[in-house]
């Protein structure tokens, strides 16, 4: 299960003319401001003392979320895929800026993008990089970068996705299996290795994901094995049938895999049972991947600004000029962007 797609989304129609946010020009938040999401809190701000005119709030929150770039994580739970996330954050986003009202003057377009950096299945949990504004050109390097799981396999069962979520396909005795057998073994997959990829997966075949073939019943050959890094591997924890793997890995590399080719070595078979991505470059789920509760645009803001000192120097972002005009427009757009060489780690819009 690896976590090798990037994606970009375009946000949905969101319009504000900042011309509607006061003028702050003058005033110690002003005088403060050291960037442009700065200047857009203290527009937040110096609305919200006008008085309750919710659309120069709203406003002043839409031009602040278009000030916001950089590269942040989220948790994401059990359930909805990376895209399902994704969009669920856009929507989050644009409902607390506010959706577009008639009477506003359409004017210059800027179009927000946000996308993730490594796809996380659905049956997964864990970090997933999320880039906002300028961000989003900074998910292809975070794609290469390490990545660590936990993994949770279960022996004797095989199963068509590789996971507990597919049907099993075959079943062998795994009692006499110990936990110095399965120690002993892991040193094959640590290191540069030679890895065949699941076949439900986001590899593609003209054009099309093999787990979408498959899901339609049609024949689908395996991908040739592949060259993969296993940084370090080790067991956790054997209470059998069930054994916990920690894993960091580089890109391109599916824990599914992983669990099922152990389950041969052992001369049984296995499929992953629970699988949570605990880190990502520099990103971990315990004090970097922000809660469903604060998928808000101050949060984001702050995340940013944290985050932004845990990137290495060729991913930094580098200061750019403001907007020549104060009249943005959030619009939607949907662009599909080509796809890197060779790998499932893609760019896609959604």
């Amino acid at each position: 299960m690896a976590a090798t797609e990037a994606a970009v989304l375009s946000s949905s129609s969101l319009e504000t003319d900042s011309a509607l946010v006061p003028e702050a020009a003058g005033t110690p938040a002003a005088t403060a401001a050291t960037s442009p999401a700065t200047a857009a809190a203290a527009s937040v701000a110096a609305a919200a003392r006008t008085g309750p005119d919710a659309r120069v709030s709203k406003a002043a929150l839409a031009t602040k979320l278009l000030s916001l770039s950089g590269v942040f994580a989220v948790h994401k739970p059990k359930g909805p895929t990376s895209a399902e996330l994704l969009n669920r954050l856009k929507e989050k986003l644009l409902a607390e800026a506010g959706m577009p009202s008639p009477e506003w003057t359409k004017r210059k377009k800027q179009t927000l993008k946000i996308g993730h950096g490594g796809t996380l299945d659905s049956a997964a949990r864990g970090v997933l990089v999320v880039g906002i504004g300028r961000g989003t050109k900074m998910l292809t390097g975070m794609l290469s970068g390490s990545k660590r799981y936990i993994a949770i396999g279960e022996l004797g069962k095989a199963t068509d996705t590789l996971d507990s979520t597919g049907k099993v396909t075959e079943e062998k005795p795994y009692d006499k299996i110990t936990q110095e057998d399965i120690e002993g073994i892991l040193q094959k997959f640590t290191g540069n290795i030679m890895q065949v990829p699941p076949l439900y997966s986001a590899l593609k075949k003209d054009g099309q994901r093999l787990s979408t073939l498959m899901k339609r019943g049609e024949v689908v050959e395996a991908k040739p094995a592949r060259p993969v890094t296993v940084y370090s591997l080790s067991l956790q924890k054997f209470q059998p049938p069930f054994f916990t793997l920690d894993v960091e890995c580089g890109g391109g590399f599916y824990i599914r895999s992983l669990v099922s080719d152990i389950g041969k070595e052992l001369s049984s078979c296995a499929n992953v049972l629970e699988l949570t991505r605990t880190k990502q470059g520099p990103f971990t789920l315990e004090e970097h991947a922000l809660p469903e509760d604060k998928w808000t645009i101050d949060d984001i803001a702050q995340s940013l600004e944290h985050c932004s000192s845990l990137l290495p120097a060729e991913l930094a972002l580098k200061k750019s000029k403001p907007e020549e005009s104060n009249e943005q427009v959030l619009s939607c757009e949907y662009i599909t962007l080509s796809e890197t060489k060779g790998e499932d780690d893609v760019i896609k819009t959604y």
